[in-house]
């Protein structure tokens, strides 16, 4: 991509970086926060690499449900690398500066991953409404192939979707001021740098953000009602409560990153609302990727008996002398 960074008029101040603000009006906290979002990316990384392991080396965990956490372990991995050490490098030596390019690719990155996100959620979402509405059916329905195939087609159409904002983003051109209210690249404070007009390319981005993320949130609803539905037909306590454990954690992983995310964007753009907004933020870009390993893997018999397995065959425990 050529990144257009030249003021077109001559009194108009050219920019080739930018200042990421991000926590920065919290001097006093600077240490605590960069201990705290470390704390955050090492557990993420290690969770979600762990998963991603756990599933590639088990043979019982070769099925549709965990090959679609998989995915989602290693977008998470990604999603996070993608915001977290350029915070943390921040955070350290107070060094704030990003290049233009850097933003807008950071942002490039950031955008597809969420797209991705919706589209696997809405995805697995559905793979429970099979197992639990249709069990009979499950098994010949979900076969590898179709796995394989909405695995793609999440991924593709996700970069895809953000590639054509991207493209437009770059061709922009930007002035001052050079400062950014965020702790990451995001279109909206990006847009407020442009000197041009921006109607047309924020008009493209809000009927691409509907087309793909509208239908994979409804699509995310309707499956989970569905599958209250069903659930709340099973005769069997025991049966009933089971298939609640099982969607439960999936409903709770939804709920805060659909939750949050629509806060962020529904709100008001004042400056009254932006520290909020920046709250708001951490949920779907550092809490959710953390928490991702604990709410849908961890928790679920299969995998701790393939973690007792991995801990017995790597930890070498000591024999009993006779």
């Amino acid at each position: 991509l050529h990144f257009q960074t030249h003021a077109e008029a001559g009194n108009q101040t050219p920019i080739t970086k930018l200042i990421l603000l991000g926590f920065g009006d919290l001097p006093e906290l600077q240490i605590l926060l960069f201990l705290l979002f470390l704390v955050i990316y090492l557990v993420t990384m290690s969770g979600n690499i762990l998963i991603v392991v756990l599933i590639v080396a088990n043979q019982h965990l070769h099925t549709p449900m965990y090959f679609f956490l998989g995915n989602l372990s290693c977008l998470e991995i990604g999603y996070t690398s993608t915001i977290l050490p350029r915070m943390l490098a921040s955070l350290l030596t107070g060094d704030r500066t990003i290049s233009v390019s850097g933003c807008i690719m950071q942002f490039n990155w950031f955008s597809s991953l969420v797209a991705v996100e919706c589209a696997l959620l809405a995805v697995m979402s559905y793979d429970r409404y099979l197992a639990i509405c249709k069990p009979l059916h499950y098994a010949m329905q979900m076969n590898v192939s179709l796995c394989l195939q909405m695995a793609s087609l999440s991924w593709i159409s996700g970069f895809l979707a953000s590639t054509v904002t991207t493209s437009l983003l770059a061709q922009s051109t930007f002035c001052g001021p050079n400062e950014i209210d965020h702790f990451f690249c995001d279109f909206t404070p990006l847009i407020k740098l442009c000197c041009s007009d921006t109607s047309q390319m924020e008009l493209v981005t809000c009927i691409l953000a509907s087309i793909f993320t509208l239908p994979t949130f409804l699509l995310t609803v309707t499956s989970y009602i569905s599958i209250i539905a069903s659930i709340l037909r099973i005769p069997s306590t025991t049966k009933r409560q089971k298939a609640f454990s099982t969607c439960s954690s999936h409903l709770i992983l939804v709920t805060i990153f659909y939750g949050t995310l629509m806060i962020v964007y529904m709100l008001p753009d004042r400056a009254t609302v932006g520290n909020l907004n920046k709250v708001f933020s951490v949920f779907y870009t550092v809490l959710t990727p953390m928490v991702n390993p604990l709410i849908y893997s961890l928790r679920n018999k299969e995998v701790n008996r393939a973690l007792r397995k991995a801990l017995v065959k790597c930890v070498p425990f000591p024999q009993k002398s006779v």
